[in-house]
């Protein structure tokens, strides 16, 4: 099984201003000269981390991260306003613009997987290949699968401590009241609601049980950024239509993809992945058969790494003998 790439600092940082207020987090690693990829994370409102880095080939890949708005180090923290999928796939194009790249490769997990389908539809031209994990078509079956009816059943457990914080008259619509929480005036409530919702996520989200993964979720920093854009997100049912994802999937036709899915991901049901790939051509799916939804768990890292250096071959051969 492959580990991860060690761990490596970037040789650049940037901030790059985009619609006032905000701000966006970006960073470079690896090799200047290499294939450019550009890690996607999830949420919306994760943020990215030092392991951002680490799936990738440094000798091979121009390595971007960055953060988008609202999440991890953009500014301001967990804003709202002109926080739409329009502004992020907007951001993505100008990130391109900004670091001259003309062609890159996009990386993206759950959320990231999303963002990184919607903007391979958007700038086809623009998209050399894409890697993505734990695939989430933000379709309304699957946000009721997780947050309202689907997901309690295999964790009973969890879900109570999901649902405590919403009024009984109110749980017909755990998105919308947990909206009205997380963008309410009371910052306990707030406090709480952010964490309930993102340590729901957190538990979730291995076949094993994880509590360091979990404890992280509920950090208040990265909890607060995760809750109020995610609930922002789905309560508008993410700026798409219901459908968009594969309604368009003829605009992904000679991108090259590799899809990789936990059988038992309970956030983002395998059957989305399925969808993704019967409908995608150019696509591949590795069902990966002792995992869940993280990028952490060991099966889904090697498999995405193999997936990196699949596509540095596929990318450029010359480099690859």
């Amino acid at each position: 099984m492959l580990p991860l790439y060690p761990e490596i600092k970037p040789y650049a940082r940037h901030q790059l201003a985009v619609d006032e207020p905000h701000v966006l987090y970006v960073d470079e690693s690896g090799s200047p000269d290499g294939i450019p990829v550009l890690f996607v994370h999830g949420g919306p409102g994760g943020g990215c981390d030092g392991n951002s880095r680490r799936f990738y080939d440094p000798e091979k890949y121009r390595i971007i991260t960055f953060d988008q708005r609202g999440a991890g180090r953009s500014t301001p923290h967990a804003e709202l306003s002109l926080n739409t999928t329009q502004h992020l796939i907007a951001d993505i194009e100008a990130i391109r613009e900004f670091l001259a790249i003309d062609q890159w490769m996009l990386f993206g997990g759950s959320w990231g997987s999303t963002l990184s389908l919607l903007y391979a539809q958007a700038y086809p031209q623009r998209v050399l290949a894409l890697v993505l994990r734990g695939i989430f078509l933000c379709r309304p079956q699957e946000l009721q699968w997780f947050y309202q009816s689907g997901a309690h059943h295999v964790f009973p457990d969890y879900w109570k401590d999901y649902i405590r914080p919403i009024a009984a008259d109110k749980r017909d619509d755990f998105i919308s009241a947990y909206y009205e929480l997380l963008t309410g005036s009371n910052e306990i409530k707030r406090m709480e609601a952010a964490k309930a919702w993102s340590v729901w996520e957190g538990r979730c989200s291995t076949l094993r049980p994880n509590p360091d993964l979990a404890e992280s979720f509920g950090e208040p920093h990265k909890a607060l950024a995760m809750a109020r854009i995610e609930a922002h997100y789905f309560v508008n049912h993410a700026f798409i239509e219901n459908n968009q994802i594969l309604d368009n999937v003829d605009k992904l036709a000679g991108i090259p993809g590799i899809i990789v899915h936990g059988r038992y991901d309970m956030v983002c049901p395998l059957d989305s992945a399925v969808a993704l790939y019967d409908a995608w051509e150019d696509s591949e799916l590795h069902i990966i058969r002792d995992a869940g939804h993280s990028a952490s768990e060991p099966s889904i890292a090697d498999a995405l790494v193999r997936a990196t250096e699949d596509m540095a071959v596929r990318l450029r051969p010359e480099d690859n003998p």
